[in-house]
C-alpha cells in the first residue's frame, strides 16, 4: 500500500524513524519519505544513510503549526513518532512536554486535517496507561486527541488511530545501550532499579512491522497493543552479564515496576486478536463505524474479560535467562 505514496515521519531521526525509512526502503517503492524533525544534525547524519531519490528532510518543529501544514502537502500517509520522552526531563521541564506531546499532537492533527492526509498512526508508550509521570499524561491526552480526531474529521476520508508498546529493545530509552556500555567499560557490576521490575519485550523491527501492518487494519480510532512476551530485568542482566553481580539503586522519580499497555478500567473497550489487543473508543462516531470486533483486514477479535489488565507482571509468555540470550542482546544494538 505503500508504493508510490508519500510517508511523512515526524520525529524521523530517532530510532524509529531510521528503522522505519530503511524497512520502507527495502520492502516498498515510495513516490517520497519525508523525515520531519528539529534536529540538522541528526538529519545531516541521517542522510548519509538513506539517500534514496525518494529521500526529503524538513527541518521543523511539531510546535511550529504553519509548518506543520505545509510539510503535509501531498502526504498520503504520517506517522508521528515526535516526542519527549525523558521521565525526568519532562519532570523538571513540565511546560516543554506539554508543548511538544499534546500542543504538537493538535498541530500534527490539524495540518493532516487541511491536507487531506489519508491514514495518520501516533506512536504511544505503555506510561499513557494509568499514569504516574507527566510524560506518560502528556501521552494519554496525545492518544485522547488523535482518537477523537476521527470525529473532528467530518467530511475529511482522514483516519486517525494509536500504536502502544512499551520501550524497545536497544533503543535510546532502554537499558539495553546502558547494560552494553557498562560491560564494555568493565564495571564491577550491573545497576537495576528493583529486584521485581518487568518490561515488555518488543525489537525495533517488530515495532516498525506492527505499524506497517496497522495501516492496513486500520479503521480509525482504535490504540493498537501487539501481544509480546516478557522479560525480568534481572535476568536480562544475567543473560548479558552472567557473572557480573546485580546492584539495586532504587527506583527512579516517575518509574513503573511493571509495564502496563492494556489498564482493567478499559476493558470493556478492549478486543482480543491472535496477535494484538484493540482498545475501542470510549466515545461514539458519528461519521464512521463503531464496530471494532474486526478490521480492515476482515480479523475477528473479542471482546476480554472484565477488568482485564495487560501488564509486563501477569504476561503469562516470559522469556527466560537462555531465551534472551539466544536473542543475542547485542546485535539487538545494530538496528539503531
Amino acid at each position: 500500500m505503500f508504493n508510490g505514496k508519500t510517508i511523512l515521519i515526524t520525529g524521523g531521526t530517532g530510532s524509529f524513524g531510521h528503522k522505519y525509512t530503511q524497512t520502507l526502503l527495502a520492502r516498498y517503492k515510495p513516490k517520497k519519505i519525508i523525515i520531519y524533525s528539529r534536529d540538522e544534525l541528526k538529519q545531516s547524519e541521517m542522510q548519509q544513510l538513506y539517500h534514496d531519490p525518494c529521500m526529503r528532510y524538513f527541518i521543523g518543529d511539531v510546535r511550529d503549526p504553519e509548518r506543520m501544514v505545509r510539510a503535509m502537502y501531498g502526504v498520503d500517509y504520517v506517522i508521528h513518532a515526535a516526542a519527549l520522552k525523558q521521565v525526568p526531563a519532562a519532570e523538571y521541564n513540565p511546560m516543554e512536554c506539554i508543548k511538544t506531546n499534546i500542543n504538537g499532537a493538535e498541530n500534527v492533527i490539524n495540518a493532516a486535517l487541511d491536507a487531506n492526509v489519508k491514514k495518520v498512526i501516533a506512536l504511544s508508550t505503555d506510561k499513557a496507561a494509568n499514569p504516574v509521570n507527566l510524560y506518560g499524561a502528556t501521552k494519554l491526552a496525545s492518544d485522547k486527541l488523535f482518537v477523537a480526531a476521527n470525529n473532528m474529521s467530518g467530511g475529511h476520508a482522514t483516519q486517525f488511530s494509536v500504536v502502544r508498546y512499551g520501550n524497545v529493545v536497544g533503543s535510546r530509552g532502554s537499558v539495553v545501550p546502558l547494560f552494553e556500555r557498562l560491560i564494555q567499560e568493565n564495571t564491577d557490576h550491573l545497576p537495576i532499579t528493583h529486584e521485581g521490575m518487568t518490561r515488555f519485550w518488543i525489537t525495533l523491527q517488530q515495532g516498525v512491522d506492527f505499524v506497517l501492518k496497522n495501516f492496513e487494519r486500520m479503521q480509525g480510532g482504535e490504540i493498537f497493543v501487539p501481544k509480546i512476551p516478557s522479560i525480568r530485568i534481572v535476568d536480562l542482566a544475567k543473560a548479558m552479564a552472567p557473572k557480573l553481580p546485580i546492584k539495586v539503586v532504587g527506583i527512579r522519580p516517575g518509574e513503573k515496576l511493571h509495564e502496563m499497555m492494556c489498564p482493567g478500567d478499559m476493558s470493556f473497550h478492549t478486543f482480543e486478536f491472535p496477535d494484538h489487543y484493540v482498545i475501542a473508543p470510549a466515545i461514539k462516531f458519528f461519521s464512521r463505524s463503531n464496530n471494532f470486533t474486526s478490521n480492515a483486514l476482515g480479523e475477528k477479535g473479542e471482546q476480554v474479560n472484565e477488568n482485564f489488565e495487560y501488564t509486563s507482571d501477569l504476561n503469562p509468555d516470559f522469556l527466560s535467562v537462555e531465551q534472551i540470550q539466544s536473542l543475542n542482546a547485542n546485535t539487538l544494538l545494530t538496528e539503531l
